[in-house]
């Protein structure tokens, strides 16, 4: 059993392999979660904005409708709704009508939103240079194998 775990749950020892492996797992999410929403909150932005606006520079010009932003987020958020609302009250996106559907809104990055990305990059570079100073690479290519081992069967649901 790792000693950092027992550590950190000031536990003399865990239940089973299993367990150990999924609160290390749920324990360093958070770790990385909480630094990631630290980097954003420096910026104005929530992680799950940043999200949606990393999504939607990826298509720029073009936007996605909710649905699709949904499917693409990292994390699920509860109401993508509200988030988009907010994000276009701060002049970060905007909402079109479909020209082939419109009943379809599409939201897409303006160039408040672009340029706030941009803003962002140099810190978004530092924090996967933190992480990368935790694991090699050749260790972040197995975390991500075993990562998705977890959840892949779940995609098709």
């Amino acid at each position: 059993m790792g000693k950092a775990i027992l550590k950190r749950l000031k536990s003399s020892r865990m239940e089973s392999a299993e367990m150990e492996a999924m609160l290390n797992l749920l324990i360093a999410a958070d770790a990385v979660r909480l630094r990631m929403e630290k980097l954003c909150e420096r910026h104005g932005v929530t992680q799950a904005q940043y999200n949606v606006l990393r999504i939607l520079r990826g298509v720029h010009p073009n936007g996605h409708p909710r649905c699709e932003i949904i499917d693409r987020l990292v994390e699920h958020a509860p109401d993508v709704t509200r988030l988009v609302d907010r994000m276009e009250k701060n002049g970060l996106v905007e909402r079109d009508r479909s020209a082939e559907d419109r009943r379809l809104s599409l939201t897409k990055i303006t160039e408040k939103g672009l340029q706030l990305v941009a803003t962002m990059e140099e810190d978004i570079k530092g924090f996967h240079g933190w992480f990368g100073a935790r694991l090699s690479r050749p260790r972040c290519l197995a975390l991500s194998r075993l990562c998705e081992k977890i959840y892949e069967a779940d995609l098709g649901e």
